[in-house]
């Protein structure tokens, strides 16, 4: 404590020089570093209000897209026996676009071979080649020293990229190799021994001559559809009834299965409120963006292509083709309202055209160019502001920036001030070595007076 005293300005002087100092530099400084540091909350206020409407423009888009992705929004397919068939939605499915019979009068099978029974799957069948032929495409099927055994022509087989699958099953007495093709007619298969191969290779052949005994011949699913006849080489048809994929489970001649689609009315009026709601929270949010940036420009651009969506043209049905056909509006402070009564009303006439502005129709006529829907818009809107000198992407840079600028600047003007406080201590400490001195010598100067005042008296 008391070095610090000895230490301290004014010690000399008796003039408090320190807080002097102190004070001076206070009063330089502060206003200065107030002043940046309200510029630098003001822009972190920008930033985070930028951020916001970042994230509730990219939410907003996303979450309207897995709508639409995942079948919230697509009609529903209907089968009238689902013992015959199931049905799945896809991308384009309309209540309104199809309905039909059908009629499953076989299915689609894959061709199977056994071999007799083998006593030991580890004991040696033979070596060579033989050729392992499926749909017309031949693979060569190596046996050597390495693996000349069941388990060793079953491994050749699957690695051989034939499409055909060996398996190797436990029966009375040892076991059997068993091959199993790809479904389909055409995808029916041969294993031929080919010419200089150990003749007992021939046990595991089939075709002309061949050990192994046919299980189960190839063939393709044979059904009709409205009376038209269809074949394919797999139980799973996706190209067959638009925006339905279709999976048959047995064959039953004769027996007709009513297929269709319901929509999903309710979701689609929850949809188009969700719409309007979450709309109006990223309004809010560029509101806020734009009134606290010092670059509105860009934000004022992304506003106008947002509420540009209301009147956009999103299908290419006749009359009702905008979110303005249905009940939704604009109202005067620049948010989104909907007319229930007039949404009912269009529901009502055409179900069909309110769902294709959420789940565009997609075929050789309706495309994302001629029926983009609410989801693609949106999403072209959001890429758009966010890439690259897109009006969020240019706000946000500046902001940015300016925040730097801000950093260095602080930084600029805190060297100053710890500059000019040593100037200032430096002065003053010369000063108060000074007063220091002029003080001694009043004092010398006052001894002697009086000593001489004393002597006269």
């Amino acid at each position: 404590m008391v070095n610090s005293i000895i230490n301290s300005l004014g010690y000399g002087s008796g003039i408090d020089t320190k807080q002097l100092v102190t004070d001076l530099s206070a009063a330089s400084r502060e206003p200065k570093v107030a002043r940046i540091t309200t510029l630098a909350n003001q822009n972190q206020t920008r930033i985070s209000a930028l951020a916001q409407a970042r994230s509730d423009l990219e939410g907003f888009a996303d979450s309207l897209g897995q709508m639409v992705s995942d079948g919230t929004l697509r009609s529903t397919p209907t089968v009238s026996d689902a013992s015959i068939l199931s049905a799945t939605t896809r991308a384009g499915l309309h209540a309104d676009s199809f309905a039909a019979t059908m009629v499953v009068n076989q299915l689609a099978r894959a061709q199977s071979s056994y071999s007799g029974v083998v006593a030991d799957r580890a004991a040696a069948i033979g070596t060579g080649t033989m050729t392992l032929t499926v749909g017309g495409v031949a693979k060569t099927i190596t046996i050597g020293a390495t693996n000349n055994s069941l388990d060793g022509l079953a491994n050749a087989i699957n690695t051989s990229g034939a499409g055909v699958t060996a398996s190797i099953i436990a029966d009375e007495g040892g076991h059997r190799l068993i091959l199993k093709g790809p479904s389909g007619a055409a995808n029916a298969f041969t294993l031929a021994v080919d010419a200089g191969a150990d003749p007992a290779l021939s046990a595991f052949a089939y075709g002309t001559g061949g050990g192994m005994t046919l299980g189960q011949s190839a063939a393709n699913a044979e059904f009709t559809v409205d009376g038209v006849a269809f074949s394919r080489a797999t139980n799973i048809i996706d190209d067959v009834v638009p925006g339905m994929s279709l999976t048959l489970k047995k064959a039953a001649p004769g027996q007709a299965v009513d297929i269709g689609a319901s929509r999903p009315l309710d979701i689609i009026k929850q949809t188009v409120g969700d719409f309007v709601s979450v709309y109006n929270q990223l309004k809010t949010s560029l509101t806020a963006a734009a009134s606290s940036s010092g670059s509105t420009a860009a934000l004022r651009e992304l506003e106008r292509d947002l509420s540009g969506l209301i009147g956009k043209v999103i299908s290419s049905h006749g009359s009702i083709n905008k979110l303005s056909d249905i009940g939704v509006s604009t109202t005067k402070e620049g948010l989104l309202a909907v007319d229930t009564a007039k949404l009912d009303k269009v529901l009502a006439a055409d179900a069909g055209a309110v769902e294709a502005l959420f789940n565009p129709r997609r075929d050789a006529t309706h495309t994302e160019q001629s029926d983009p829907g609410i989801a693609f818009a949106l999403d072209a809107i959001r890429d758009k502001a966010i890439g690259a000198n897109g009006a969020i992407d240019r706000v946000s840079k500046s902001l940015q920036g300016l925040k730097e600028n801000l950093a260095e600047q602080l930084e600029k003007v805190e060297q100053r001030e710890t500059a000019y406080r040593a100037r200032l201590e430096k002065q003053y400490g010369s000063l108060d070595a000074r007063l220091a001195a002029f003080k001694a010598t009043q004092t010398y100067l006052e001894q002697q007076i009086k000593l001489w005042t004393n002597e006269r008296n």
